[in-house]
């Protein structure tokens, strides 16, 4: 990746954006997202966060088999809610990306982790993926815009765990993130919902 790729502040790609409190955009209050791409173009990623309790889509059940507890589709955010996005987790992080006829349908993150195409037979990479789950819909941030949202303090950047994609109890993933960076940032794990109550 070339550096004129690269936001001044630095890519958050394959990194928590742990929502500050309160944040003024419902979306996204006590949201936790792993994100995706982070360019100078823009930035991607998904809230790991809110499972819909729905479920699982018809079309989609050959994947279910695959999917992290609980096996619900989560909200990704307020863009484009018609879409899916799947994330899996790879026995070995090279199991898909080496093989030619994956380049276009395994798009790495960090950590084993990547984006996968569902139009792909599950069948053909059950030896691979340990764990998947899906999104609906993403959030998404134009030039600039994640940045400005980053110097304001909207976000706390922070070092994805290797379970967190794939949490089982995810409504209590803000606060876990929170309260495991220790000193005054798990404080941040004990404010109220409305802070005004405080």
């Amino acid at each position: 990746m070339r550096a004129s790729s690269v936001p001044a502040r630095g890519s958050t790609k394959g990194r928590l954006l742990v929502a500050s409190p309160p944040l003024a955009d419902p979306n996204f209050d006590r949201t936790v997202i792993f994100m995706l791409e982070h360019t100078e173009q823009g930035a991607v990623g998904v809230v790991i966060n809110r499972p819909l309790h729905e479920q699982f889509p018809h079309e989609l059940l050959p994947w279910e088999r695959f999917l992290a507890e609980p096996t619900t589709i989560f909200h990704g955010g307020p863009v484009d809610e018609s879409a899916l996005i799947a994330l899996a987790r790879l026995d070995d992080q090279n199991a898909l990306g080496a093989r030619p006829e994956f380049e276009d349908r395994w798009s790495p993150v960090a950590g084993g982790m990547g984006s996968i195409d569902l139009m792909l037979d599950p069948d053909e990479v059950a030896g691979a993926v340990v764990a998947l789950r899906v999104f609906q819909g993403y959030s998404g941030w134009g030039v600039g815009q994640l940045d400005d949202e980053l110097s304001v303090g909207a976000w706390l950047v922070l070092n994805a765990d290797a379970g967190d994609v794939f949490a089982p109890r995810p409504e209590e993933l803000w606060r876990n993130v929170l309260r495991r960076q220790g000193g005054r940032t798990a404080w941040l794990a004990n404010a109220p919902d409305d802070l005004s109550a405080n």
